[in-house]
């Protein structure tokens, strides 16, 4: 099978092209940054996934300016937290990201956070600084249909992704159809189901029919349903195993057979009541 280094871009709804499979950074430590992104590089991830809360924008924007790779090759996601939203809040923090990362490809509100009223105030500041070039895409995160379309009521911009927990035990199929219809492309964490899905039997039998692995054969499963996943590992060899997942493609019939595993199952909050 062919490397990462071959993965074909995806394009957004205003034409920004961005990696077809980025590598998650929550969890990863400021102390493991560095070589964390030099064996994802290496292994051929150009996309990266941040976010305040994560507490390793700044160590991830060092280990950046000190890689290899052209920053122009590498494309870097962030988010405004639930206690920056709201209008100013949402401008300030982005410029807080900003000088830690040096750059920010695609900025996201990270929780709806119904609760505090205050995601369409927040995707006006995000409208602002696409149009002020100090982002060159946004999007939101673990928004629901109702509030999806509740912003397409008064936004002026699409959002470019949701970002939403999405596997095999949780397809999330009528909210990928709402974002198809939108133009919206949907991003998954926890792409992997958290570890869920090691000992299945299913995908057992798939990933020794195509001699991969299970992470491998899942991560096929998303690319082909236009799913963005975002995988996180600080093993290198899985780094590598997961990267290299475009030398084989799965059957329709394969595809129908994971798909058939959905059990409405979070491995995370439901977005409702996070706030």
């Amino acid at each position: 099978m062919t490397s990462l280094a071959t993965v074909p871009s995806v394009t957004l709804n205003n034409d920004v092209t961005m990696p077809a499979l980025g590598f998650g950074l929550f969890t990863i430590p400021d102390e493991d940054m560095g070589s964390t992104v030099s064996h994802a590089l290496a292994a051929g991830y150009r996309a990266f996934d941040t976010a305040p809360m994560y507490g390793n924008e700044a160590s991830l924007g060092a280990a950046l300016a000190g890689a290899d790779v052209d920053r122009d090759a590498i494309f870097v996601t962030t988010k405004i937290s639930n206690e920056d939203q709201g209008y100013q809040q949402a401008l300030d923090a982005f410029e807080a990201s900003a000088a830690k990362l040096g750059r920010i490809d695609l900025c996201l509100i990270h929780w709806p956070a119904p609760g505090r009223g205050l995601y369409l105030e927040t995707w006006r500041a995000l409208e602002k600084l696409y149009y002020d070039g100090r982002v060159r895409a946004i999007g939101v995160s673990n928004f629901q249909p109702e509030q999806l379309e509740r912003l397409a009521e008064i936004a002026t911009i699409t959002p470019a992704v949701n970002q939403v927990e999405l596997h095999p035990l949780l397809t999330q199929s009528a909210l990928t159809d709402l974002h198809r219809s939108m133009g919206i492309r949907t991003q998954a964490w926890a792409p992997l189901a958290r570890g869920h899905l090691n000992d299945h039997a299913l995908l057992a039998a798939l990933a020794a029919r195509h001699r991969v692995s299970v992470a491998q054969i899942v991560l096929r499963w998303h690319l082909q349903i236009g799913t963005i996943p975002l995988p996180k590992s600080s093993a290198v060899h899985r780094m590598r195993q997961n990267a290299n997942v475009f030398g084989f493609r799965l059957s329709a019939a394969e595809m129908d057979a994971i798909s058939a595993l959905n059990r409405d199952q979070r491995t995370g909050p439901h977005p409702d009541d996070v706030d």
